[in-house]
């Protein structure tokens, strides 16, 4: 049960940051919205606000690290892996009710509360899922320089789609940018390295 108030509670921080960022979250919000009791606050979090705020962001990056991880390992190529991320990003976007969003983000615009394990945080979010799409580039033949840009720009893409995606309420900019995306990083791949299309009639072992 200890256990269970506790993760209760970080899922919850993390959607009050998502939703109004650091400033904007109140512990008494967090209480209300995980429905935990009143004295479980500092018990299972002794630093009170900072320490939760930490625990939970800390939370949500890791589980978009693993996420993205297993996306670009899972895929035939990493321009197909950012087509379905970005595409999977638009659908839990619409599920949530136009809710969900980067976990850092938040925290960035809101200065992360003046808390400097926040704002390190961030930092080294953007370095790691930056560095997994640089390194599934240039696995993929794109050159060093070439991948460093390209993995910015597609970080830079999801992270502007969201917000834009959030303001409409509508997720069809998203779905538009994932093809633009998936059709640049295969035009930097080398013709070896990108996944041939079957020709009418071929069967997937013709080889002719």
């Amino acid at each position: 049960m200890a256990n269970g108030t506790r993760e209760r509670m970080i899922a919850a921080t993390a959607r009050l940051l998502q939703h109004r960022g650091y400033h904007g979250t109140s512990l008494s919000e967090i209480l209300a919205e995980s429905g935990a009791p009143r004295g479980s606050l500092y018990f299972h979090f002794p630093g009170g606000k900072d320490e939760i705020a930490v625990v939970a962001t800390r939370t949500a990056i890791n589980e978009t690290t693993r996420y993205l991880h297993r996306t670009l390992a899972e895929a035939k190529s990493p321009a197909k892996a950012v087509r379905t991320f970005f595409e999977e990003a638009a659908e839990v976007m619409s599920e949530s009710g136009y809710t969900f969003g980067c976990p850092v983000a938040p925290m960035i615009l809101d200065a992360s509360g003046g808390v400097t394990e926040l704002e390190e945080m961030c930092r080294e979010a953007f370095d790691e899922w930056t560095g997994l799409f640089r390194q599934a580039f240039v696995e993929a033949g794109i050159p060093k320089k070439r991948a460093e840009a390209l993995s910015l720009l597609v970080e830079a893409a999801i992270e502007g789609l969201l917000l834009i995606a959030r303001s409409y309420r509508d997720v069809s900019p998203i779905l538009t940018v994932a093809k633009e995306m998936e059709a640049t990083i295969k035009a930097a791949m080398p013709e070896t390295a990108r996944p041939r299309k079957r020709a009418p009639g071929q069967s997937a072992t013709d080889h002719s």
